[in-house]
């Protein structure tokens, strides 16, 4: 009876050792399988974290600067002496540099497109070397912005002598906000040098 004692447990130990190879061996695959979840999740978070910096950083509202770096540097604009500014100036200057804007109409049944070349008055307060360098640096936040409106138009919102006025209006409100934010507006006017719509 011993014997078939030994035996009976000679064989409970021989299966509580395999059950305990076959644990030992479910379990080191399972810990390799959370160490590469854990190491993925890391790194992922890692790079996010980077990415986030580093886009974080140049997220701007125009090519290069903020709403108050324009804000700050369109205060610099306003001419040294105002007075002697009024006494020379005949009231306004004009940008006429401006390059082409062409933009397709939304109009669903037809092609067509509007070609317009703008011409800017600008407030004579504003000192014009400053002024046109202000402009020139900012010019294609103004082309983007211009584009972007005259694409959500059609070709009723442009026909008639009234709807240019209005366009005009808009445009002006449009520039001044993107160019002069939270400060006086410089723009006055925009006249057309070009509108041709085909």
């Amino acid at each position: 009876m011993a014997d078939e004692d030994d035996v009976k447990k000679q064989e409970q130990e021989t299966k509580e050792d395999s059950k305990a190879e076959s644990g030992d061996q479910k379990n080191p695959g399972g810990r390799l399988l959370w160490i590469i979840t854990a190491v993925v999740v890391i790194v992922g978070a890692g790079a996010g974290f980077g990415l986030g910096r580093l886009l974080g950083s140049s997220g701007t509202t125009g090519p290069g600067q903020s709403d108050e770096g324009r804000q700050v540097q369109s205060e610099n604009l306003i001419a040294d002496n105002p007075d002697a500014a009024n006494a020379k100036s005949t009231g306004t200057w004009f940008y006429d540099q401006f390059e082409p804007v062409v933009a397709n109409l939304d109009e669903p049944s037809v092609t067509r497109y509007v070609r317009v070349t703008l011409v800017i008055e600008v407030d004579d307060q504003v000192d014009k070397k400053k002024g046109t360098a202000f402009i020139e640096k900012n010019k294609h936040l103004l082309t983007n912005c211009l584009t972007i409106y005259l694409a959500g138009l059609s070709l009723e919102d442009i026909r008639g002598d009234r709807n240019l006025k209005r366009i005009q209006s808009e445009i002006v409100d449009a520039f001044n906000e993107k160019l002069f934010p939270d400060a006086k507006p410089h723009i006055k006017r925009i006249l057309f040098k070009e509108f041709a719509i085909q």
